[in-house]
């Protein structure tokens, strides 16, 4: 079993960031806000927690021949022989995306499905799926 991090930057960390200064721009901006009505932080921090939840969970692993994903509440597995092709370096913008950042891989597997990963090194990832099934097309 092999872990791969997920490339962290871009969008994710400006998006975290706000959403952490939020609350505290608030707070600075009337302080007894806070202090009379303490329920108002909750929908202030639930998008918090779940980006942070995402930011760190986010992860791909191979093992017992299969490639699995995870992203916050995004959780699969493919079949590294089901995989067709990769392209590399391409970011998908709809589908499922359990990736943090672009240039990534787009994996088509079965017959018509696609997903998008952007681990922190593609060409590791690639050699170890390419190890797995030599039979996998790699497109740029």
């Amino acid at each position: 079993m092999k872990t791969y991090k997920a490339k962290r930057q871009g969008f994710i960390n400006y998006l975290l960031i706000s959403c952490l200064l939020l609350p505290i721009v608030i707070f600075f901006l009337d302080k007894d806000t806070f202090s009379e009505r303490p329920f108002i932080l909750l929908p202030l921090l639930s998008p918090l927690v779940l980006l942070f939840w995402i930011y760190v969970d986010t992860s791909y692993k191979i093992e017992n021949n299969e490639l699995t994903y995870r992203s916050g509440f995004l959780r699969g597995r493919i079949g590294i022989p089901n995989i067709k092709e990769i392209k590399k370096g391409k970011t998908m913008w709809s589908g499922i995306k359990p990736a943090l950042a672009r240039n990534g891989l787009i994996i088509k597997f079965n017959k018509n499905d696609e997903i998008y990963i952007a681990p922190e090194d593609n060409y590791e990832l690639i050699s170890d799926l390419l190890n797995k099934n030599p039979g996998i097309k790699i497109t740029e």
